[in-house]
């Protein structure tokens, strides 16, 4: 009956010790998602203070357009329709691409 309770303990210690390598596992696993939490507040917050600049710059170039008897608004608004053009070709070439490639279509046979 002695072998059968030191088996036991000893089963119960390689529980316990893959318990308590979980546990230092699951511990690492907060301690990354905490430092990415950080990360990601900190990519935020500078995306913002990028926009923000961006912003000011896109405000300073237009005034320094308007000064210049430029209409600042109306070349931002042919470069979008461009981009706009652009984007669409892109689309319809990757579509077209799509849909070239396989003929669903079934072929017609007549029986005579």
């Amino acid at each position: 009956m002695v072998m059968g309770l030191g088996s036991t303990a000893k089963k119960i210690q390689g529980l316990s010790d893959r318990a308590e390598a979980m546990y230092k596992q699951v511990q690492q696993l907060q301690q990354r998602i905490k430092n990415l939490e950080g990360e990601v507040d900190d990519t935020h917050d500078t995306v913002e203070r990028i926009d923000h600049q961006l912003s000011e710059q896109r405000q300073l170039l237009l005034a320094l357009a308007e000064e210049q008897g430029i209409d600042g608004e109306q070349i931002l608004a042919e470069a979008a329709i461009d981009e706009a053009e652009l984007d669409d070709e892109e689309s319809t070439a990757t579509d077209d691409t799509a849909t070239d490639t396989v003929d669903t279509e079934p072929s017609e046979t007549t029986a005579e």
